[in-house]
C-alpha cells in the first residue's frame, strides 16, 4: 500500500469543495477560506485527518449546484494554516490521492460530503513503462532548462529529482497552466502509460519551440526582449 493510501485508510467519505480548478495528487495548492460553511469545513478537517475533498466543478458544467457523482477528485491534505480574523484563513493543500464520488449524503453539515472511492493507477507493463518515463524526464529538463534560460538564468536551476513514473506523469502535467479540460481527463485516467505518452506528445511538440525561443531571448537581452509566445 502507497503512502498516500495509509493516510486514507480507514476513510469512506469527505466533504466536497468544488472549485473551478483541478488538483493533482502532489501538487501545491494556496486557499483562501472565507464562506462560513467552508470554514466550519476546514475546522472539521483539522479535528480529524486534516483532508478534504477538491471537485472540479462550475455552474456551467452541470444542471445540478453540485459536481456529479461518479465525477473523479483529488484528496487536499491541510498542510499548513494561517489564521486572519472573522475566522477566515489561508491554508496550504497538496494533492494525496484520486477518488470517485459515488453518491452525497447528509450528515447534518452545511457543505457537501460524499462517499467515496480511492484509487491509484492500474499495474502496467515496466518494459513500456520506464523507457516511456524516461524520454518524459528528458524533455521535461530540457523544458526546464530553455525556461531557465529564457529567465535571464537568473537564481540556480532547479534540479529535478526522477521520481516513480506515477508520481513524474502528475509532477510534470502540474509544472503547466494546462486547462481544465486536459488537466481533468489526465487525473482521471488509470494508466500512467497514457498519461505519460500524452505528456511526450506535449513535451515534444513544445521543446523546440522553447529553446528556439529561449535562445532569441538570449541573444536580444541588450536589445529588449523577444515577444515570441509559446502556445503549448
Amino acid at each position: 500500500m502507497s503512502e498516500a493510501l495509509e493516510k486514507i485508510k480507514g476513510v469512506d467519505h469527505l466533504a466536497i469543495f468544488p472549485l473551478p480548478l483541478v488538483l493533482l495528487p502532489n501538487e501545491l495548492l494556496p486557499l483562501h477560506i472565507f464562506e462560513p460553511r467552508y470554514q466550519q469545513m476546514l475546522s472539521d478537517a483539522r479535528a480529524e485527518k486534516n483532508l478534504f475533498g477538491i471537485n472540479l466543478f462550475t455552474e456551467e458544467m452541470s444542471f445540478d449546484t453540485r459536481p456529479e457523482p461518479g465525477s473523479v477528485g483529488c484528496v487536499a491534505e491541510i498542510r499548513d494554516v494561517q489564521e486572519l480574523p472573522d475566522g477566515r484563513s489561508n491554508i496550504v493543500t497538496s494533492g494525496l490521492v484520486r477518488y470517485r464520488l459515488l453518491e452525497y449524503i447528509d450528515i447534518g453539515k452545511p457543505y457537501l460530503t460524499a462517499e467515496v472511492a480511492f484509487f491509484e493507477d492500474d499495474e502496467q507493463d515496466e518494459s513500456v513503462l520506464m523507457p516511456l518515463a524516461d524520454e518524459v524526464f528528458i524533455l521535461f529538463g530540457r523544458i526546464a532548462k530553455a525556461a531557465f534560460k529564457m529567465s535571464g538564468n537568473r537564481g540556480q536551476l532547479p534540479e529535478i529529482p526522477m521520481a516513480e513514473p506515477e508520481q513524474l506523469s502528475f509532477l510534470v502535467t502540474a509544472a503547466f497552466n494546462f486547462d481544465n479540460e486536459l488537466k481533468y481527463d489526465l487525473l482521471q485516467t488509470t494508466s500512467t502509460v497514457e498519461r505519460l505518452d500524452r505528456l511526450k506528445e506535449i513535451l515534444f511538440r513544445a521543446v523546440d519551440e522553447m529553446e528556439a525561443s529561449a535562445d532569441i531571448i538570449k541573444a536580444a537581452q541588450t536589445n529588449g526582449h523577444s515577444k515570441k509566445k509559446l502556445d503549448i
